[in-house]
């Protein structure tokens, strides 16, 4: 922004400079103005453009990123998805309310410890939570079909904090 604006500057100087430095009549002197003028308003306007085009460039490439994430990790025990992920999970509400025809499936996980019955509930509030805040943000219900796996599929079969962190997650699906 700052560099446009320099631009522009040295322009107006330049142009100024140039027209005290000629010796002319009147008219030229207008007529240069004019197109000095002329100038300079289609540099603020190209400036503006090329500023709008670079913030839609970068919200395209915030959207992709986001679309690009499909697994919403969760603490122990705890069914709400993390705070730092509502910007992930609001683009991908805005796409599936942009495209009806879109569906996807919501599969919710847990680590090992716990009951199988009590893992298989985890899970499954877990990934409510999300449809919950998609549908809030734009997506139809119709669009979301939700499942719980529990402990039934883990992403990481060793014992450990880490690995139990990796296993408690939602993955958004396509169908």
């Amino acid at each position: 922004m700052k560099i446009t604006q320099l631009t522009k500057l040295a322009l107006v100087i330049f142009a100024l400079g140039g027209l005290a430095a000629c010796s002319s009549t009147s008219e030229d002197a207008a007529e240069d103005s004019s197109q000095t003028e002329q100038t300079t308003n289609s540099s603020s306007e190209s400036g503006q453009s090329a500023a709008e085009a670079a913030a839609a460039a970068a919200e395209e490439r915030a959207r992709r990123s986001a679309l690009a994430t499909r697994i919403f990790y969760f603490d122990f025990d705890v069914s709400e998805f993390r705070g730092a992920d509502r910007d992930v999970l609001t683009y991908h509400a805005r796409d599936l309310a942009a495209n009806p025809s879109k569906r996807v499936r919501l599969e919710g996980h847990a680590d090992e410890r716990g009951t199988r019955e009590y893992n298989l509930a985890l899970g499954e509030r877990r990934a409510n939570g999300i449809l919950n805040y998609l549908i809030v943000n734009g997506a139809a219900r119709n669009q979301i079909e939700v499942v719980s796996y529990g402990e039934e599929r883990p992403a990481d079969r060793s014992t450990g904090d880490a690995a139990y962190q990796r296993n408690r997650r939602v993955e958004i699906v396509d169908l």
